[in-house]
């Protein structure tokens, strides 16, 4: 079979400048689905997907398209999820195309995560072809955005192509662009088989499905595969390709697009990036650029409801058949009793499994105040890593706490660049460098430790530049920093719940703060309830809640003032006893609100 004919080729762009749309479009035009068949977003199969304008899982489809040149060609659209926490699929997906089309939104222009996807297309050596879409709004300014296009890539502004994906309007060009331009892929059939894994899905009849593309040899349905990352073999259940349903096919040679349903039952042994192989006959090495996908974020999440805990830990189970890059394990604390401890790829991650595990399986859930991962070197020479801070060592054994920093580019009108340094230097961001694309839009490079940015800071760089700014991380690497834990003891005794690992020149305040809050919160005992917030072995604020009274010289009328004494010096000696063996119960409302408690 001739690779002539074949293109395969992916669509990036930031959040909703139209990529799902201009894909509908090519469906559309390409006899892919019926007009009675066609749903808005057809790719993005979740409820969340449409919600949110944002792709959250890759997938592919197979388009048969007749040219100009009256040749008919096989067109491979790799879709990628759109989000940066997403980087890592994003560069597989790529890896696995000739082309890409850069989409940009008439009325925006270039943001972060256009450029950020656009570096990773031009490191896979892909063949870029620039689309200006949403030229139908009023707000569209085509030739602001071509200019800023020819700055960036050198494509003279007048070529760049100028559609609307929802009215169809130029599409067709986009099409031809794509035979045009994308070469044809490279690669030999009777070479030892290297499919590329870049998705995978998983299906209870089928197992995990692995979304692959054939670098070279063949895959036949009676091959015996092995995944060369995790050493599993598997004999294909069924092969495919995506039309844009999956239809079985015998065979997936050098160059296409398809699928291998493995039988497997978890994705671990399936991942993102992995290489398969002949058994029999294996390639001499995989393909480059496999990871291991690391979650970056942590937080626990624990059910409302006691008794939910086993349907919890169901629904993150089959969660984790779907998302390899979501890792949990059971974690208790005493105010929230029995959850389990997540790490999750970014801060959007887990906000989409937060809605799913609401949505999907109808639990009722709280997901405890985001943390990072710290490398702790102890005195002894030991590195331990630590997403917690109950499980932070004596400060006696620690020699150094580091934290990861990331390395951040925001995109912002020149207007709000006062705005958004203020916000960044104030979270102990470090201060790169900067460029003028275009005369009124500056992009700044900063370096930033991730604790300070997983909150609020992206609601905090929107509402501070109107929604203009956009954002894009990086992870740089682990600094040593004078990290402590803050600790808050309620009665004398810590609350591990409410712990935190911060900045010592910032324990202060964020201590008063939580003290503050807890003052209000804590419902009043018969004993004075002293709490107080202690970071490096001293405290460093208290408040005390106080206590109810009870009148015990109602009943004590007349008589010599002696009695009075007597009754009073009783009740304080009952009072003292009480704190000792008296209990406060941190009420869930004082906890949650505790977590709210962001940088207002």
């Amino acid at each position: 079979m001739t690779l002539d004919p074949i293109r395969n080729f992916s669509i990036i762009a930031h959040i909703d400048h139209g990529k799902s749309t201009l894909a509908d479009r090519m469906l559309q035009l390409t006899g892919t689905i019926s007009d009675r068949d066609m749903t808005a977003q057809v790719l993005d199969d979740m409820d969340l997907e449409r919600e949110k304008g944002v792709t959250i899982k890759a997938s592919a489809v197979r388009m048969a398209y007749t040219a100009q040149d009256g040749r008919t060609y096989e067109l491979n659209l790799i879709d990628t999820p759109g989000h940066v926490d997403f980087g890592y699929e994003v560069s597989r997906a790529l890896y696995a195309c000739e082309g890409a089309l850069l989409v940009v939104d008439a009325s925006q222009g270039i943001e972060a995560q256009t450029l950020a996807n656009l570096y990773l297309a031009l490191e896979a050596d892909l063949e870029i072809i620039p689309v200006i879409n949403k030229i139908d709004l009023p707000a569209a300014q085509p030739d602001v955005v071509a200019e800023e296009i020819e700055n960036l890539l050198g494509t003279p502004a007048e070529e760049v192509l100028r559609i609307s994906a929802k009215d169809g309007l130029n599409v067709d060009a986009v099409l031809e662009a794509v035979v045009r331009q994308v070469p044809p892929p490279q690669g030999d059939p009777d070479a030892p088989l290297r499919a590329l894994i870049f998705d995978s899905h998983y299906d209870s009849y089928k197992g995990v499905v692995a979304y692959v593309r054939v670098f070279d040899g063949q895959i036949r349905a009676d091959d015996i595969l092995l995944l060369m990352a995790t050493d599993a073999q598997v004999r294909p259940v069924e092969l495919g390709v995506f039309a844009p349903d999956m239809r079985p096919v015998k065979t997936l040679s050098a160059g296409e697009v398809g699928y291998v349903a493995t039988g497997l039952k978890t994705v671990h042994e399936c991942r993102v990036g992995d290489t398969f192989t002949h058994a029999k006959r294996p390639a001499p090495e995989p393909l480059p650029g496999y990871r291991h996908p690391k979650p970056m974020v942590f937080a626990g999440i624990y059910p409302v409801e006691g008794e939910d805990y086993e349907d919890l830990k169901e629904a993150l189970e089959k969660l984790q058949l779907n998302d390899a890059a979501l890792v949990f394990e059971p974690e208790t604390s005493q105010a929230l009793n029995f959850g389990f401890r997540c790490g999750f790829l970014g801060m959007f991650h887990m906000e989409i499994v937060q809605e799913r595990l609401e949505r999907e399986y109808d639990l009722d859930i709280i997901v405890t105040a985001p943390s990072v991962e710290y490398e702790v070197l102890k005195r002894n020479g030991e590195v331990i890593r630590i997403d917690s801070p109950a499980d932070l060592p004596d400060e006696a054994e620690i020699a150094e706490i580091r934290e990861p920093w990331m390395k951040i580019q925001i995109f912002t009108p020149t207007e709000y660049y006062g705005a958004v340094m203020d916000l960044v230097t104030k979270r102990r961001g470090i201060f790169l460098g900067q460029e003028y694309p275009t005369p009124n839009r500056v992009q700044l490079q900063f370096e930033i430790p991730l604790s300070e940015i997983i909150v609020d800071f992206f609601d905090q760089l929107k509402s501070r530049t109107r929604g203009y700014a956009s954002l894009d991380y990086q992870f740089a690497e682990y600094r040593p920093d004078d990290l402590v834990r803050l600790n808050i003891l309620v009665n004398g005794e810590p609350v591990d719940a409410l712990a935190a690992i911060v900045h010592r020149d910032d324990a202060y305040h964020k201590g008063q703060k939580l003290v503050s809050k807890l003052k209000k919160l804590i419902p009043r005992q018969l004993f004075t309830v002293p709490i107080q917030a202690a970071a490096g072995g001293r405290i460093i604020s208290r408040a005390n809640v106080k206590a109810l009274r009870k009148d015990v010289l109602a009943k004590c009328y007349g008589g010599d003032v002696t009695r009075k004494r007597k009754l009073l010096e009783k009740q304080k000696k009952g009072k003292k006893r009480m704190k000792m063996v008296g209990q406060v119960e941190i009420p869930q409302e004082a906890f949650l609100a505790v977590l709210r408690l962001g940088d207002d």
